[in-house]
C-alpha cells in the first residue's frame, strides 16, 4: 500500500506545481486568453481529482460503504458540471481552447510524471 500513498502524494503535489509553473509561463509568454485557458482548465481538472479522490475515499473508508450508485452520481455530476463550466469558458471567449486543452492534460502528466519516477526508483532498486 506504500507504492499507491507515493503515487498519489507526488500527483497531487505535481498536479498544483504544473499549475502554478504554467500558469506563470502562460502568462509571460502566451496572450492572456491563451493564459487564462491554461489556468481554468489546470484548475478544473485538480480540483475534480480531489473530489474523485475524497469521494472514493469516503465510500471506502467509512464504517458503511456507498453503493455504486451513489458514487457514479457524484461522478457523473461533477463531470457534467466540468462539460457545462467548459462550454461557457469557450462559448464566451473567456479563454483559448488550446489553452484550455493544455491545462486539463495536467493531471495526465502529473500521472505519468509519478510513473516514471516509481518505475526509475524500481529499476535503479533492483540494480543494486
Amino acid at each position: 500500500m506504500e507504492i499507491q500513498q507515493r503515487i498519489l502524494k507526488l500527483i497531487t503535489w505535481s498536479n498544483w506545481v504544473l499549475l502554478c509553473s504554467t500558469g506563470i509561463i502562460g502568462i509571460i509568454l502566451f496572450p492572456l486568453d491563451f493564459a487564462r485557458g491554461i489556468i481554468f482548465g489546470g484548475l478544473i481538472v485538480t480540483i475534480n481529482f480531489h473530489l474523485l479522490y475524497r469521494t472514493l475515499r469516503k465510500a471506502f473508508t467509512s464504517p458503511y460503504l456507498s453503493s455504486p450508485n451513489a458514487i457514479l452520481a457524484k461522478y457523473y455530476l461533477r463531470f457534467i458540471v466540468s462539460g457545462f463550466i467548459i462550454f461557457v469558458l469557450i462559448a464566451g471567449h473567456y479563454v483559448n481552447p488550446l489553452g484550455l486543452i493544455i491545462g486539463l492534460s495536467m493531471v495526465v502528466a502529473s500521472i505519468i510524471l509519478a510513473t516514471l519516477c516509481e518505475v526509475k526508483k524500481l529499476i535503479f532498486k533492483e540494480a543494486i
